[in-house]
């Protein structure tokens, strides 16, 4: 990597998440969240090697948000470069780039008008996005701004993965098809897992298992996404910690007739009242619902075990999608940091040659958690989304 200092935001409704990158080093210089925007501001910032700084600070939209991160980075104490010309660009995390994108790309009006276009499709998070790139462009003029789309490595799906069977006019007028989402993640552990099994990208066939609040599964070959397990939204695949994934869509109206709700309301109980919280009516967080289990209780433990079964029936059925299997990875917070759950996941999977080692799979870290007789490795490799954006910004700015 260049010697480059990259910026890189995620902008949410009423937040922005932010870390500095050396990429030569790897080095964060800085992260720091700005959060409330628009409320009455409230931003917490973290140089290296020092202490963070927590303060009020009114900012009435994101771009009193980008100056305050900036006049953080570069004045006073928590300063940790001499100036703003010193960042070389700025990688924005883009939820919804539709079909339009299968990569990153250097922030253009074309750009621009390409992801308002995508605001049907990520309505809650594309219009935020947006606004953190335009805050930028106007707060840090000359410095290149670079989108990196959640939804741009599941675009090397076949058509046969991609499209739903609804009327084909649905895709060709609205862009109904699959998208998925999490594919900064699902990029980088897969480019890491190939790296580590030390074979060309084409001969492997790799399951990715990004499991935290919001899960989905990947399906690559060769380097690229064959299929994954969100679709048009976040909503579809797995069942997450308030998402119900999966489910026959005939309930929607048998649920709004009895209960006598429209169908905006059906959708935010879909989204923030399903999952594993609507199972076990305790929590969305798996460490409650593993004590909860612990102590005898019933829904928790079914909650759990939904959880776990998509999953297995997602690594089957993609394997046979694949006609083979080298590796399963566990990333994110549960895959990275729950051992039972891993362990409760591959247990009936011993037919496909997946075993794990229990002592290995207590160790945290990127490691080969794999049984000596294991035929399919099983690994697990903490996930980076932050640093996978510096580095696409960082190739896009340098020309490479």
């Amino acid at each position: 990597m260049s010697n480059l200092k990259i910026l890189v935001i995620n902008a949410g409704s009423s937040s922005l998440k932010y870390q500095l990158f050396n990429t030569e080093t790897s080095e964060v210089l800085a992260k720091g969240l700005c959060e409330r925007i628009g409320i009455d501001g409230k931003v917490k910032h973290t140089p290296a090697g020092k202490d963070s700084y927590e303060a009020d600070v009114n900012m009435e939209n994101h771009g009193d948000a980008i100056k305050t991160v900036i006049k953080l980075m570069t004045t006073g104490d928590t300063a940790v470069v001499g100036s703003l010309e010193e960042i070389d660009a700025v990688g924005h995390r883009v939820l919804h780039g539709g079909a339009e994108f299968s990569k990153s790309v250097i922030v253009n009006d074309d750009v621009i008008a390409a992801i308002k276009k995508c605001i049907p499709l990520g309505p809650l998070h594309n219009p935020a996005n947006l606004t953190g790139i335009l805050a930028c462009e106007e707060a840090m003029h000359g410095i290149p701004q670079v989108a990196v789309f959640d939804t741009a490595f599941h675009q090397t799906m076949p058509q046969k993965a991609y499209l739903y069977a609804l009327p084909y006019e649905y895709y060709k007028k609205y862009g109904v098809r699959r998208y998925g989402f999490h594919g900064t993640s699902h990029m980088y552990v897969s480019q890491k897992a190939i790296e580590f099994l030390g074979k060309p990208a084409e001969e492997l066939k790799i399951i990715v298992c990004h499991l935290g609040n919001g899960s989905s599964i990947s399906a690559v070959s060769g380097g690229k996404c064959v299929d994954t397990s969100m679709g048009l939204t976040p909503l579809e695949g797995l069942p997450m910690g308030t998402r119900s994934g999966n489910i026959d869509p005939a309930i929607l109206e048998y649920i709004m007739d009895n209960e006598n709700i429209d169908i905006h309301e059906m959708t935010n109980i879909l989204n923030k009242k399903s999952g594993v919280l609507g199972i076990s009516g305790i929590s969305s967080d798996f460490r409650d619902l593993y004590a909860a289990k612990d102590q005898g209780n019933e829904r928790a433990a079914a909650a759990l075990e939904s959880f776990i079964y998509s999953i297995q029936k997602f690594i089957g059925s993609y394997a046979a999608a694949m006609g083979g299997l080298d590796a399963v990875v566990f990333t994110a917070g549960i895959g990275e940091n729950n051992a039972a759950l891993r362990a409760s996941v591959v247990e009936p999977l011993g037919f496909m040659g997946i075993k794990i080692d229990p002592k290995k799979n207590e160790v945290r870290g990127t490691i080969d958690i794999s049984a000596e007789d294991a035929t399919v490795k099983t690994l697990v490799i903490p996930t980076d989304e932050e640093f996978a954006i510096a580095r696409d910004t960082e190739r896009l700015v340098s020309g490479k």
